[in-house]
């Protein structure tokens, strides 16, 4: 649904989700590119933003592993599934959706991205409540935590 092979993203891809799409230089030239491509694919994205990801190795399309996020006095389990892993010349990133147990549902993008020397970051979500309490009630505080994240992550891959 988030589409992190195409370079735009079509709207009204998914109905009943909460659409987000941002982005933020992360610097220029080959070598941020490299780095940040690789740094993306092995999930450092969200481990520089706060989170603990299960699984060291890079993501791979299918997998299931367990995201956790700790905050003072909680530890919020976060089930996932990647579902599409993209790695091309100008063009690095992968979508995961949630699982059952997860705060939300919906799908989460990250995508590094060349424009000439300029090296792009670009975070793609679409988030719904979870069918589960007590996460459902609790929906309008995450979309609050959810703005602070998005900030996060678009600075984890920055190296100025």
């Amino acid at each position: 649904m988030t589409a992190p092979h195409l370079t735009v993203w079509p709207a009204g891809a998914a109905t009943g989700f909460r659409r987000s799409e941002v982005s933020a230089l992360v610097g220029r030239g080959e070598e941020t590119w490299q780095r940040a491509a690789a740094d993306l694919l092995r999930w450092e994205v969200k481990t520089r933003s706060g989170f603990h990801v299960e699984d060291d190795q890079p993501a791979t399309a299918g997998a299931e592993l367990i995201v956790t996020a700790r905050l003072p006095g909680v530890t919020v389990r976060e089930p996932i599934q990647v579902m599409e892993v993209i790695d091309t010349d100008d063009r690095v990133g992968f979508s995961y959706r949630t699982l059952p147990g997860h705060p939300v549902s919906g799908e989460e993008a990250f995508i590094v991205h060349r424009e000439g020397d300029r090296i792009i970051v670009t975070v793609r979500s679409l988030t719904r409540p979870s069918p589960r309490q007590p996460w459902r009630a609790l929906f309008p505080v995450l979309q609050l935590v959810q703005l602070v994240v998005r900030r996060r992550y678009l600075r984890a891959l920055s190296f100025s």
